[in-house]
């Protein structure tokens, strides 16, 4: 439909030129003549306009007036090609005690978590992880490059290790590109990671060999108090790298006070295989002060390391009490100004509890998250924290580090299961917030 401002526009330009030649007419122009002129110019006119629609100058005014057209924004890139999923809940009245509000996983990516926000009292609604949005995530996931191997999910959120946690060492095979793993009489050729560095003359796989794979199925489900999510990855042998064929089964379910995560792994192969299972998450600190965070550890024992650095274990295990590394006590110990990438094993549960249990405290906030081993196949905890990062990683891990290595002794279970075929594997645990000023039992708020 033509803008009414053009159509007067020409009309105001015939008026005036109407306008001017009346003017000399009046001054004694009276004949037939006259007339004829004045019908001439009205039809000129009118030409003139049909012309310059014609050329298509009609248009151009008109979209100059309009202004420029509005950019219609393009669809959010997905991580791995699949849209994430998003459980989200509704905060409870009252806004007394903290909630979990959201949860955002990736199917694209090995249902990495993304993100878990909840709300704290006085702070309203928080990310619990260190994690970029969506779309930037989105384009350090491209599986290329750096990301070849899906490395990008062990610096991204919280990533699901399967099947092993933590990193396989080794001198590189011929070519570069992968680190052998003997087991069970055979080499297996595990593709280094490109963010990895040479350390003490090894190459490390790292992260197990999920990150990067996208579900073959996924689903929510809404509950009473929150979502539940599911995810299928129907693996294959890990294109090669693994003995047999698997199945993975993710589940994360939500509700106002806890948030439960389950990896249930199959062997849908023919031939037996080991299997390791890991979460990598990486916890944010609100306050910002890293060294007034506690960590309390259900562990007394630690593995010894050839550096920080490397994280690499040497096959020594240390006893923690009255050193640095004692994490054991009722509340845990602070941060301060103190470095780790230890690893912490034989861990011990209460005499009340569902199985070993991490805290992770931030005083100045007002949060502490509850962490709960409900497997027993979970036989350490991985904890990165640099000095200079407001970041904690606990990595609760059904192996140790460097399960296959050498420097092992016989005696000593890494936690490597083997699965036959048509066997099951199952990893979980329970998340749940605290007040810290208000526990004073070192229990979350509600429980004995």
């Amino acid at each position: 439909m033509e803008d009414p401002r053009i159509s007067r526009m020409y009309a105001a330009m015939i008026g005036r030129a109407a306008s001017r030649t009346f003017t000399k007419l009046k001054r004694g122009l009276h004949s037939t003549t006259t007339w004829i002129v004045l019908i001439v110019l009205a039809l000129i006119g009118t030409g003139i306009a049909i012309r310059e629609r014609g050329r298509g100058h009609l248009t151009k005014l008109k979209s100059e007036l309009a202004g420029p057209a509005p950019v219609e924004p393009g669809p959010t890139p997905q991580p791995g090609g699949q849209n994430a999923i998003v459980l989200t809940r509704m905060q409870q009245a009252g806004g007394i005690t903290p909630e979990f509000l959201s949860a955002t996983l990736l199917p694209g990516r090995g249902m990495n978590v993304l993100q878990i926000t909840a709300y704290l009292p006085g702070k309203g609604e928080v990310p619990l992880l260190v994690s970029p949005p969506l779309e930037v995530a989105a384009k350090a996931m491209t599986g290329i490059d750096s990301d070849v191997n899906g490395e990008a999910s062990l610096a991204i959120g919280g990533a699901f290790e399967v099947p092993w946690a933590g990193q396989i060492s080794g001198t590189a095979l011929q070519g570069g590109t992968s680190v052998p793993a003997n087991w069970e009489g055979r080499v297996l050729a595990l593709p280094i990671n490109a963010v990895s560095s040479k350390t003490d003359g090894l190459q490390s796989s790292a992260g197990g060999l999920m990150l990067k794979l996208g579900a073959s199925s996924s689903g929510t489900d809404a509950m009473p108090d929150g979502g539940l999510a599911q995810a299928t990855f129907t693996t294959g042998n890990f294109g090669g790298h693994w003995p047999s064929k698997t199945e993975v089964k993710t589940t994360v379910l939500l509700s106002a006070r806890t948030m439960d995560l389950t990896v249930v792994a199959k062997n849908v192969g023919t031939e037996p295989e080991p299997m390791g299972i890991g979460w990598r998450p990486r916890f944010a600190i609100p306050s910002g002060d890293r060294s007034q965070v506690m960590i309390k550890l259900p562990s007394t024992t630690r593995i010894e390391t050839s550096s920080e650095a490397s994280g690499l274990p040497t096959g020594r295990l240390l006893p923690t009490g009255k050193t640095a590394y004692d994490f054991s006590q009722n509340k845990g110990a602070a941060l301060k100004s103190m470095s780790l990438n230890d690893t912490f094993v034989h861990l011990q549960g209460g005499m009340l509890s569902s199985g070993p249990e991490v805290e992770l405290r931030d005083p100045v906030a007002g949060y502490g998250l509850h962490m709960t081993m409900l497997s027993a196949s979970i036989k350490a905890i991985r904890v990165y924290a640099p000095a200079n990062k407001a970041m904690v990683s606990i990595d609760p891990q059904s192996n140790y580090g460097d399960p296959f290595g050498r420097e092992w002794s016989k005696d000593e279970d890494t936690g490597l299961v083997v699965l036959h075929p048509g066997e099951s594997m199952q990893w979980k645990i329970r998340l749940e917030l605290f007040q810290p000023s208000t526990s004073t039992s070192g229990q979350p708020i509600g429980q004995p």
